[in-house]
């Protein structure tokens, strides 16, 4: 007889997963780091990404985990959802759920970057107020700076010039994303790494110490030999 495949498990067995591996010394530790502690477990990446090999992909429970408000569950909710049946209403919904940038960054990592509504997002976002909204934005540019191996050069290049246009943002969590991306461009290929430098070089001229900042913090990681020489080798 053939075997059965695996049963998905329920939002309420997978709740009680989570609030078995609860750790309030965790939660604090994460609250030092800027993580927001409402609702939050305390649990760590590992745990959380065993149980969602053993769950599966199963975008109706990513779904129901989303709803709960849980950072851990949401987390988990972007590993099982299915790409495939993500819809731009669904991506829209969830960016506006978003209040602590490792779950931003998280989703994005995990789900909104192969999501083919991502370079649009990009563009949208980074005009967006929303203190999370555009981080997301620049998050994600970051993680396909990483994992989009078919886009062309001449797509990131011209991201650059969002990366500029948001550099004068001071809250936290939009600068640091978006010294994130223009890190990520930076390294992606050797003609990046020389887009970039020369976008932070101009950002470093801005009347803003947000700007000044990443450009900064870019330039000395991009102008690093032993990352130059990587890149170089790579053509």
């Amino acid at each position: 007889m053939p075997a059965h495949p695996p049963l998905t498990p329920s939002v309420h067995q997978i709740l009680g997963r989570l609030r078995a591996l609860a750790n309030t010394k965790n939660v604090q530790g994460m609250a030092r780091f800027g993580m927001t502690s409402e609702g939050r477990l305390g649990i760590s990446m590992p745990q959380l990404r065993l149980i969602a090999r053993q769950a599966g992909t199963s975008h109706p429970l990513a779904l129901a985990l989303w709803k709960t408000s849980i950072p851990e569950a949401r987390i988990l909710a972007s590993m099982i959802a299915d790409p495939e049946k993500l819809t731009e209403r669904q991506i829209e919904a969830w960016v506006k759920d978003f209040n602590s940038w490792d779950v931003c960054d998280q989703v994005c990592l995990n789900l909104f970057v192969r999501s083919p509504f991502a370079w649009k997002k990009v563009r949208e976002w980074s005009g967006r107020k929303e203190e999370y909204v555009r981080r997301a934005a620049f998050a994600l540019l970051a993680c396909l700076a990483v994992h989009d191996k078919n886009t062309a050069d001449r797509m990131f290049a011209g991201a650059l010039s969002l990366v500029a246009r948001a550099s004068t943002d001071d809250r936290n969590f939009v600068k640091k994303a978006v010294n994130w991306a223009l890190r990520g461009i930076g390294k992606r290929t050797w003609h990046l790494n020389t887009a970039a430098l020369e976008t932070a070089r101009i950002i470093r001229q801005m009347p803003s110490t947000s700007a000044r900042w990443i450009a900064g913090d870019a330039i000395r990681e991009l102008e690093n030999p032993a990352i130059r020489k990587r890149i170089k080798g790579a053509r």
